[in-house]
Formats: structure tokens, sequence, C-alpha cells
């Protein structure tokens, strides 16, 4: 009786393990493989490009096969991670811009105030004829009362305005008003110590008193005499004198009103 041969499982094994090599050459050879494939330099590759595969799934390797040919998909090739991409930054925010401050205003001229010794308005009618600008003798005489009244003061100035009434033209009355300021000056010039201290404007028609009360009284000329007594206010001449009166026994002191001309 024949005696039947039981092989260990490492005998079977090994028997696996040289016929799968086996197959490998013989597929090896079939293939007729190249060992300088154009794309995989170092592997042996069929006649189509493609790679051989031992029975084992793996490449074959060429004899002078060197990590450096390394190549996938026979062989892992490592790479260095790309690194993350960078968190994204939050923008930002907008911040207004801050309010431009607001400029400084703008500084306030004050004017000393001028002390008053005296201040008066006399009647154009008292000093002039109606529509003249020469001095009557009833007018000298009143300026010449008003020199004496200021003779103890110390005058810093005196200033005579000229008004006039509407009745004539504008230019008329501005030139006639001016006139007048002037005569008074020029006269009160000859009654002071300093005369250079006396100065005059005139205001024309710009500045009457009477209002509305001479209103539609007939005709606007000089031959209205309803109407010219009407206006008589506003036909003046007004004169401040500025400066300081001494008292016996006190101190200087100053006219009992004041006035920022």
């Amino acid at each position: 009786m024949t005696k039947r041969f039981n092989p260990s499982p490492a005998q079977r094994l090994s028997a696996v393990a040289i016929a799968a090599a086996l197959a490998s050459f013989a597929g090896a050879a079939s293939a007729q493989p190249s060992s300088a494939g154009p794309g995989l330099p170092g592997y042996a590759v069929s006649s189509d490009g493609r790679p051989v595969l031992s029975g084992f799934g793996t490449c074959v390797r060429a004899g002078h096969w060197v990590p450096a040919n390394a190549a996938e998909p026979c062989d892992r090739v490592a790479r260095a991670d790309a690194p993350p991409p960078p968190a994204p930054v939050a923008a930002a925010p907008q911040l207004e811009p801050a309010p431009a401050p607001a400029p400084a205003p703008a500084p306030v001229a004050i004017v000393p105030l001028r002390p008053v010794i005296q201040k008066l308005t006399l009647s154009a009618d008292v000093l002039f004829d109606f529509g003249k600008a020469e001095l009557k003798d009833s007018g000298k005489a009143r300026l010449d009362q008003l020199a004496g009244e200021i003779k103890d003061a110390q005058v810093d100035e005196i200033i005579a305005v000229g008004h006039a009434d509407r009745i004539a033209s504008e230019d008329y009355n501005q030139k006639l008003s001016e006139l007048r300021a002037s005569a008074v000056k020029d006269y009160l010039g000859t009654k002071v110590a300093n005369a250079n201290r006396v100065t005059a404007e005139g205001k024309g028609e710009s500045q009457p008193v009477t209002g509305d009360d001479c209103k539609k009284m007939g005709a606007e000329r000089g031959s209205n005499t309803k109407l010219v007594a009407c206006l008589q206010p506003d036909r003046r001449v007004e004169i401040e004198v500025l400066g300081s009166r001494q008292i016996a026994g006190e101190a200087p002191a100053a006219g009992t009103g004041a006035t920022a001309r």
C-alpha cells in the first residue's frame, strides 16, 4: 500500500510562494518587458507602456532601479503636505471720520464807551432859514450858549450831525445836511480851545423822526406850508460833546450819559 504525502502548512506556503514567483517570471517573460519605459524609468513595462506586475500585484523593478526612480502607481512618492489656506481675516470695521471741529467764533470787537458831557438836538429852523445853510443870528446865539456850558470841561470831541426832511430830492437833502453840519462845526471851532476836535457829518433824509405823521398831506414841495411845518422835527442838527468835567472838590467826572459812537 502506497503511503500518501501530506505536506505541512509551512511546506504548503513555500510551495505557493514558489508557484507565484514562477508565474511572475513566466508573465514577465511572456510580456517581453522593457526595463526603460519612457514614462516609468527604472520599471519593467509592457509594449503598450504599462508597468509589468508581479504575481503579488507589485510593479517589477529593473536592475538599475534606485529610489529616485520611484513613481506612482508603482511606488508611493512622498510629497510635502501643502499648508492649509490661511484663515480669512475679518476686515477692520470702517469707522466714521471724526467730525471737523467747529470753527472758533470770530472775536467781537469791543468799542470802549465814550463819556458824553452834553447831548442836544437843535432845530434847523432856529439855526437856518428854510433850505439854507448859513447860520442865523438866533443860531449863533444858541451855539454861543453851548460853548459857554462846556467851557469848564475837558473836551475830547464835538460831533455835529445834520438831518434834512424829505422835501426835494435825496441828493439835495444829503448835500444840505452836510452843509448845515459843517456850518455848525466851523462856528463852534471858533468858540472852543481845539477847533480840530469838532467834526461834522450829514445824514440827509435817511433818519426822519416824524414817521407816518406827515403822510397824505398834499404835494411834496416847499410851498406846502402845512407839510413843511409837520416835517420840522426832521430838520435838525444833533450835537454830542464827549470828554470829562472837573467838579470842584471832586475827581474829574464824565457826563451823565455814554455812547458807543
